[in-house]
C-alpha cells in the first residue's frame, strides 16, 4: 500500500477532503531540484474535525468513488482553531494589561483644525 504526506487545500465535500501532495524532482539536463504537486481526494473517515491547512498521512486503499481511492490515516499536524486563537488573545491581554491612552484622544479632538 502507498501512503503519502500532505496538506490538505479543501474541507467543503461531506466525508471528504483535498489532499495536495508536494515532491521533489531533480532536473536531468538542468541539474535543479524543483517541486510538483498533485491533489489527491480521500475519505475522512473516523476524522470528523478536519479543516484546511492539516497535514495528514494517507493511505491508498479500494475506489471509493470515482475519484477518491485514498484514506486518511492519521492527523500528523492540526492548524490552530478559532476558539484556540480567542484563548490565547484573551490570555495575552491579561497578562500585559493594555493601557488605555484616553488622554491623548482628548488632546487630539481640542486642536483646531487649520483649512
Amino acid at each position: 500500500m502507498r501512503t503519502k504526506k500532505g496538506q490538505i487545500t479543501s474541507a467543503k465535500m461531506t466525508g471528504t477532503v483535498t489532499v495536495t501532495v508536494h515532491r521533489s524532482i531533480f532536473h536531468p539536463l538542468y541539474q535543479k531540484r524543483f517541486t510538483r504537486s498533485k491533489k489527491f481526494l480521500a475519505d475522512t473517515g473516523e476524522h470528523k474535525n478536519l479543516i484546511v491547512g492539516d497535514t495528514v498521512l494517507i493511505t491508498e486503499c479500494r475506489p471509493l468513488s470515482k475519484n477518491k481511492c485514498f484514506r486518511i490515516t492519521e492527523v500528523l499536524e492540526r492548524v490552530p482553531r478559532v476558539s484556540e486563537l480567542k484563548e490565547e488573545e484573551t490570555i495575552e491581554k491579561s497578562i500585559h494589561r493594555e493601557k488605555k491612552h484616553s488622554s491623548l484622544a482628548s488632546s487630539d479632538s481640542s486642536v483646531p483644525s487649520k483649512k
